[in-house]
């Protein structure tokens, strides 16, 4: 058995060669949150990995097995729940309001554009139904989010260096000059797609 005891995120600073030579190993959720498992990787050697404590293997972190030779990591698929707003009647506002009650029930929770993916579970899933979003289940890879603090240690985090382009400018409020305040604009946020009464939407006949 061979022994793994570093990782190095996202395979940053190897060559694109070395990187195509490497062996793989499919792992889920549940073991790539532990610092250290056993593992078989795809040229059938058998891995003992131990990681800093707290250590969190993500699709595309590269394994350096003790002999030199390098282990890409790779999400397996596992049963998850993939919630989708509505096609008929929903906006993207709907899967802002799920992350936001998920996110207080402390769920691992991965999060798109259009889409949220979690594990399997019965009663959140008819919570999320009962707010018009769609709830599939399908086997993907999961790559739920971390945290601010997690996401920067493992070099995820996000250059915020450059200029947007996207028409608007975000405005810094600053010390008041002499005694008056600075005036900051602020963009106003779009008006909620309410299902209710009056909606205008017949709920009774629609099916998720």
């Amino acid at each position: 058995m061979l022994t793994v005891n570093k990782i190095i995120a996202q395979g940053r600073g190897l060559a694109p060669a070395l990187r195509k030579r490497a062996s793989s190993v499919e792992l889920g959720w549940d073991t790539r949150q532990k610092s250290r498992f056993d593992a078989v990787d795809s040229a059938g050697r058998q891995l003992a990995v131990f990681l800093p404590r707290g250590t969190v293997a993500r699709g595309g972190d590269v394994l350096v097995v003790e002999d030199g030779s390098l282990v890409l990591v790779q999400a397996a698929p596992q049963p998850l729940l993939v919630v989708r707003a509505c096609a008929e009647h929903g906006s993207p506002l709907d899967l802002l309001r799920a992350t936001y009650h998920l996110a207080n029930r402390h769920v691992a929770l991965e999060i798109a554009a259009d889409h949220l993916k979690l594990e399997p579970d019965h009663v959140l899933a008819e919570m999320l139904r009962s707010m018009h979003l769609t709830v599939t289940e399908e086997r993907q890879g999961f790559e739920p989010e971390g945290g601010a603090y997690a996401a920067a240690a493992h070099g995820a985090g996000h250059d915020h260096g450059h200029t947007h382009g996207h028409g608007h400018v975000h405005t810094t409020p600053t010390a008041p000059a002499h005694g008056k305040p600075v005036p900051v604009s602020v963009a106003a946020a779009p008006a909620p797609h309410v299902h209710g009464p009056g909606c205008g939407h017949d709920h009774g006949e629609h099916k998720h």
